[in-house]
């Protein structure tokens, strides 16, 4: 989807000016890639936790974080005032099309490899669950937006949706509800101003920097030296945020402590992950708008070493994670490449004028590259038309 490092706002021009692109802000761009690139790592690593410690402490840590931040950003560029007809028209471009196209090439694709497919929209396949909670996340944000503390009902409600067996990952309802609080923040974050009020993206004190350091030096310790506790409780699976407690072993009344000690880890980790990225531009900066190809495609490039098993008891792990980790990143930077885009922008930014009553809807939204459902301006200014009154 298309990302612009501006938070929404609506743009006018004086008559007879150019309409020129707001100036993005580095910081958005290099965490969007930073985040897609911990997306596709986590992924390409899971086949080597079955037989490396380190590789499961690295996909322990990852997961810790991840996805919640991502949720930050995407509730960060987020609007929840009433949707207008192009917002709702986005809903639909942006995710329901997309998630409804990939499906359907996951689905074919497992019918040419595995023989088999079971064609259901209502099971997202691997990566898709997060299009569908980017829609419930949109839908629902200005009804959120109404309530007093509607950061501590998210977390109510993420806590209690664990509780109820029947949520599950039907439309990823279970992770949708999980991750809303995430969202929520990001949100919250924008609407109260805090990042702009409290220059968060200024220059960051020598403190700052050593405490995010120093925070993920303890988590990546932690992770590593209880490795066989958290393979025993089943960790992977409460970072999921995908199943009821009940049924990754949580029967206790307590079980919702866990889901709420979790999420405290994330917010730390993802506030330490957001003071070491850095502030000003780098070559690989403006890949950070084109995420949803890397999001929507990775999965494709890893799926025959996922399948295969080709990283099944890999050794020695001290070379193969490396290469992994390798590989993840020049994975992300090669799907974000124009030539990539230009091949498969049709099915990933899908436009049918067809399907609108108001064709309009379809052509005049532009392009949407980012699946955090932030705003891309236009590359090329649009001339407006001259004032009459400026001729005389």
């Amino acid at each position: 989807m298309t990302g612009s490092s501006v938070p929404p706002r609506r743009a006018t021009a004086p008559t007879g000016s150019i309409a020129r692109p707001r100036k993005r802000t580095p910081f958005w761009d290099n965490a969007r890639f930073a985040c897609i690139v911990l997306v596709v790592l986590g992924h390409a690593v899971q086949r080597l936790t079955y037989d490396s410690d380190i590789a499961l402490s690295l996909y322990l840590l990852i997961y810790a974080f991840h996805m919640p931040a991502f949720a930050v950003i995407s509730g960060y560029f987020s609007k929840s005032d009433a949707p207008t007809r192009t917002q709702m028209a986005r809903v639909i471009t942006d995710i329901l099309l997309p998630y409804v196209i990939f499906e359907g090439v996951w689905t074919l694709t497992k019918w040419l490899v595995e023989g088999q497919a079971n064609p259901n929209l209502t099971q997202p396949s691997w990566t898709l669950w997060f299009l569908l909670a980017l829609g419930i996340f949109r839908v629902i944000l200005p009804y959120l937006a109404l309530l007093r503390w509607p950061l501590l009902w998210t977390v109510v409600i993420s806590i209690g949706a664990g509780y109820l067996p029947n949520i599950d990952s039907t439309f990823s309802l279970s992770r949708t509800l999980g991750l809303l609080p995430f969202f929520t923040l990001g949100w919250w974050l924008r609407d109260h101003d805090v990042v702009t009020r409290l220059r968060l993206l200024d220059r960051r004190p020598w403190w700052v920097v050593a405490s995010a350091v120093g925070l993920f030096a303890v988590a990546a310790w932690t992770a590593w030296f209880f490795v066989d506790d958290w393979r025993a409780m089943n960790l992977r699976e409460w970072l999921f945020y995908d199943e009821n407690y009940a049924s990754i072993g949580g029967t206790q009344w307590w079980a919702g402590g866990v889901r709420l000690a979790l999420m405290v880890v994330a917010l730390l980790l993802s506030a330490a992950f957001f003071a070491l990225l850095p502030r000003d531009t780098h070559w690989w900066t403006h890949f950070g708008q084109y995420t949803m190809y890397v999001y929507l495609l990775h999965s494709f490039v890893l799926y025959p070493f996922r399948e295969s098993g080709v990283l099944r008891n890999a050794e020695p792990t001290w070379l193969w994670l490396p290469v992994v980790i390798v590989a993840s990143v020049l994975i992300a930077l090669g799907l974000a490449t124009r030539p990539v885009r230009r091949i498969f922008r049709p099915l990933i930014e899908p436009r049918p004028a067809w399907l609108f009553a108001d064709r309009r809807l379809a052509r005049r939204e532009g392009r949407r590259n980012d699946p955090t459902g932030s705003r891309r301006p236009r590359e090329v200014a649009r001339m407006t038309r001259p004032d009459p009154r400026q001729n005389g």
